[in-house]
């Protein structure tokens, strides 16, 4: 089949476009409001980007807590989603009062970051901290909705010492969780080593 994804659309339930392009790593991140209210927020629209600065970018169709308190602050974090936090990444999910605390939402613990002011997930076993580089206001399609992508540097990296095995991170053992399309998840179980042609 083929389809125009900003037309007509494919004729299928749903679009098929975040099934295709998956698995997604979860940005799940941390901010702080100018008041000091800590907000977590999943986000599928996150990658790493750049070496030298270590550079990640999430994205957000339609301004949201966490990109207002990004603009705020000029600080993140994201932290790792591995498959025993799925329950408290789909809590923080939800859609709530700017007043609400989602580390409490979802039954998580604030642990104090080291080189920003935002919290990372004390149960999280691995979080970047960052620092905003740019916003980029994206093209939007829907009357009203803005859509921006942010770009960070990051600044520190928190690593549970548990999941070093031989000086390099055991991705396999900690299991990070990825979004799929629709409403689907995968867990990373199985790894393998390809080395490059030379």
């Amino acid at each position: 089949m083929f389809f125009d994804p900003n037309g007509a659309g494919s004729g299928l339930p749903h679009s098929p476009i975040k099934a295709l392009v998956a698995p997604r790593p979860i940005g799940w991140i941390s901010t702080l409001s100018p008041d000091g209210v800590a907000n977590l927020a999943p986000y599928s629209f996150f990658n790493l980007v750049a070496d030298s600065p270590t550079q990640v970018m999430f994205a957000t169709t339609g301004h949201k807590d966490s990109f207002y308190n990004a603009t705020a602050r000029g600080e993140f974090v994201w932290n790792l989603v591995t498959a025993d936090l799925t329950d408290a990444m789909n809590r923080s999910s939800a859609s709530v009062d700017r007043s609400v605390d989602e580390f409490a939402l979802a039954g998580l613990t604030k642990a104090p970051s080291r080189t920003v002011a935002p919290p990372r997930v004390a149960e999280a076993k691995a979080a970047f901290e960052c620092v905003v580089d740019q916003f980029i206001p994206l093209r939007s399609s829907v009357p009203g909705q803005l859509n921006t992508l942010v770009l960070g540097t990051v600044n520190g990296v928190y690593i549970d010492d548990d999941l070093i095995t031989d000086g390099l991170f055991d991705t396999s053992r900690a299991q990070p969780l990825a979004r799929l399309g629709y409403m689907d998840y995968s867990t990373v179980e199985k790894t393998f080593t390809l080395q490059r042609p030379k």
